[in-house]
């Protein structure tokens, strides 16, 4: 491939086995150069489901088989399209990452394009830079050592905490995900078959999966995972996955008491380690992080047009783009 030859991309409403595993191989390069994985849980659910709300878009080299590229459209929202991207390193600055964004473009059908860039790398302030993006989202992730230091969960009167069944809770879990989350773009619209689609994960387990319910009304929650590497030492690392306290049960100490109970759970699991993901305009959760001896340790940011229209522009200059309907 020549410098500028740009790529053929392949719009797809779902992807092959093949395929999945190629856009897994390309992120695992990126990742090794990066430090930072450019795909989240949801870009992973949708490449495994035979439908989604989403489009797919699998960028090569003009003439060749082998993947250079991969972009992911989120198609759930009605106001705003929310993508992913990813660039194979050995073939950076060569025109493929804009032709992926010119796809995703065409994808948005006219919606603005929202792009996430997952450790905001010196990569993806480049491309943001020279395409006239500019941030308009930050998620910071926080760590912190599992040690003897953690202190017990303390619950208020009334209140029990337990492992969430999968099945009997999934309804009261989602109405409690909702409230917590009302104002979240991603997190506070999940359904029931978004849950069973994550409860369906390798990873998921129920045993990390706590519940606070008082006389059988459920209160809050928080969901642990444990990823195999990510670790300072490159071992396991947990994380508070998800963490949402009714609004009616705010003020009772019980984000705190969740947060203990997850923690502890993971420092007795064996784990040395932990991260968590949180918006950096949540302020009262950054405080109570910190608080738990949560540090920053790195950001992800969301880039978006800052002329709205830079992103129909992209479109002027010719990309190829083969819209495959049917599931090879």
């Amino acid at each position: 491939m020549t410098p500028g030859a740009g790529a053929v991309v392949t719009a797809v409403p779902a992807v092959s086995a093949d395929e999945r595993e190629q856009v897994f191989d390309v992120d695992a390069q990126a990742e090794a150069v990066d430090g930072a994985d450019a795909l989240d849980d949801q870009v992973r659910i949708d490449l495994a489901a035979a439908a989604a709300p989403a489009r797919h878009l699998l960028a090569r080299p003009p003439g060749e088989d082998a993947l250079a590229g991969y972009a992911h459209a989120d198609l759930r929202a009605s106001d705003v399209v929310s993508c992913h991207v990813v660039v194979a390193p050995v073939v950076r600055r060569r025109g493929v990452g804009t032709a992926l964004l010119r796809a995703l473009t065409d994808a948005a059908n006219g919606l603005p394009l929202r792009v996430w860039a997952h450790g905001n790398t010196a990569a993806a302030r480049a491309m943001a830079k020279s395409r006239g993006f500019e941030p308009v989202r930050e998620l910071r992730r926080m760590r912190r050592r599992l040690d003897a230091s953690l202190a017990p969960a303390v619950y208020p009167p009334g209140v029990a905490v337990r492992a969430f069944v999968p099945g009997a809770d999934d309804a009261a879990w989602v109405a409690v995900n909702a409230a917590a989350f009302a104002d979240h773009p991603e997190q506070g619209r999940l359904g029931v078959d978004d849950l069973r689609l994550r409860v369906a994960q390798p990873w998921f387990d129920p045993a990390g999966f706590f519940v606070a319910d008082r006389d059988g009304e459920l209160l809050g929650y928080h969901w642990t995972k444990v990823h195999p590497t990510g670790a300072a030492d490159g071992g396991p690392v947990g994380e508070v996955y998800v963490l949402g306290v009714h609004p009616d049960a705010q003020g009772l100490g019980l984000g705190k008491a969740l947060t203990l109970t997850g923690l502890r759970h993971l420092r007795d699991a064996g784990l040395g380690e932990v991260m968590l993901y949180v918006e950096s305009d949540n302020l009262p959760a950054i405080a109570v992080y910190e608080r738990l001896g949560f540090t920053i340790a790195s950001v992800d940011v969301m880039y978006a047009a800052r002329d709205p229209d830079t992103s129909a522009g992209l479109l002027a200059e010719t990309t190829p783009v083969v819209h495959r309907t049917m599931r090879r």
